[in-house]
């Protein structure tokens, strides 16, 4: 196991980070039995779906190692009533049992059937892949779920490795005292630093809430779904803070180039939302933020420091893991929500038969973030969803409210 993923395995125990990927159907399979084996058979025919810890040695890294997959990692669940808001409710709280990735790094819950569904008429099916974060980041785990429903491209291959850490080290701070220079000399911009904490930071507390906003992808105006969609948050929150909201940022995961080192290769890109600006500076601003994210990420510094922390022994890995309290509150932080933004390509997934219509993600809340979104796209249709605890939100849905009237 790559070490960025250990350091996820690790986390897990002290802030659960499971994904939760939904894809809804737009009507209801003849044979769901033979739907549900069909997708278990795909999951045969993937080898990193085959994929399950061994953390034998607390010297060493976790080893990924081989084990069946059994019919029972496509499972039916019930739903309160057939409706879609019960569906949401059901996944909401299926985030309060974290997979045990010794036994099984992933389970497809499949609800059938719902009614409500945007865009569907009569009832549908809507399947949930939980995923294990060591296993996958939102890139690989949608191409994985994509394997699953019938998308005939392979689940990338990643080959892991280490390297020497002192080598890896002496390149590490080289490259970042020229990260340094590349700053103070203006090539390169620098970070947006810290802000301080807003309601949307609290502690999650309560019964945790997802709800979902569809669009059309010539609905949102903007150069992208991505920028279109954090503009309206900005108004949104605005709208639900007041003066408060004039600091706000949002942290943006955002894929990182080259080889992958491990399962997951992303960062965090810190994007301010500038909602005392007009639409177009506000757009404008947002573009330039996450330009300039990108740009950091391209810099040498950031794939040297990659690489060494690829060769760090697992001992001190583990033990630096161990020292995390999730208890301790920050005083600022790097942003006030976060926006994960992965466009999951045409739409071309099928679950029985019946066509995939619109597809959802819903980033995880931890001690510091109370308010998460996902903004997740397949074929035309951009799905913006909202993950929440009413110790941050206390009313979900008219956030929900003031989101669909900015977007």
């Amino acid at each position: 196991m790559a070490a960025v993923d250990a350091q996820f395995y690790w986390m897990s125990a002290k802030i659960p980070n499971d994904e939760f990927l939904l894809y809804a159907f737009g009507g209801e399979p003849d044979d769901l039995d033979g739907a549900m084996a069909q997708v278990v058979r795909r999951a045969r025919a993937c080898a990193d779906l085959g994929l399950v810890v061994d953390d034998g040695s607390p010297l060493t890294y976790p080893r990924w190692v081989h084990a069946p997959v059994e019919a029972g990692r496509v499972a039916r669940r019930d739903v309160a009533g057939d409706g879609w808001a019960g569906c949401l409710d059901a996944v909401a709280e299926l985030t309060g049992s974290q997979l045990d990735i010794r036994e099984k790094a992933w389970q497809v819950h499949i609800f059938a059937p719902v009614r409500g569904i945007p865009g569907v008429r009569d009832a549908g099916v809507v399947a949930v892949l939980q995923i294990a974060h060591a296993l996958a980041d939102g890139a690989r785990a949608s191409a994985m779920a994509a394997w699953l429903f019938g998308r005939q491209q392979p689940v990338p291959v990643v080959r892991t490795r280490a390297g020497f850490l002192p080598w890896r080290g002496v390149v590490a701070a080289r490259a970042h005292r020229r990260f340094v220079r590349d700053t103070d000399d203006g090539v390169l911009a620098p970070t947006l630093g810290s802000r301080p904490l807003l309601a949307t930071n609290s502690r999650p507390t309560g019964a945790r809430l997802m709800r979902t906003l569809v669009r059309r992808r010539g609905e949102l105006a903007g150069p992208t779904v991505t920028v279109a969609v954090l503009s309206a948050i900005s108004t949104a929150l605005s709208d639900l803070l007041g003066p408060a909201a004039a600091s706000s940022a949002a942290e943006v995961p955002m894929a990182k180039p080259g080889k992958p080192l491990g399962f997951n290769h992303f960062g965090n890109v810190v994007v301010g939302l500038y909602p005392e600006l007009g639409p177009d500076d506000r757009v404008s601003r947002i573009v330039t933020d996450l330009s300039n994210g990108r740009r950091r990420f391209e810099h040498p510094a950031t794939r040297a420091s990659d690489e060494a922390f690829a060769a760090v022994p697992a001992m001190l890995l583990r033990w630096g893991v161990s020292q995390f309290d999730a208890d301790v509150r920050a005083e600022q932080v790097s942003g006030n929500t976060v926006v994960s933004s992965v466009h999951r390509g045409v739409a071309d997934l099928h679950f029985g038969g019946v066509p995939v219509v619109l597809t959802a993600g819903y980033p995880g809340l931890s001690p510091m973030m109370g308010l998460t979104h996902g903004v997740h796209g397949i074929g035309d249709t951009v799905a913006i969803s909202v993950h929440a605890a009413p110790s941050a939100v206390p009313d979900v849905d008219g956030y929900l409210r003031l989101l669909d009237a900015a977007l």
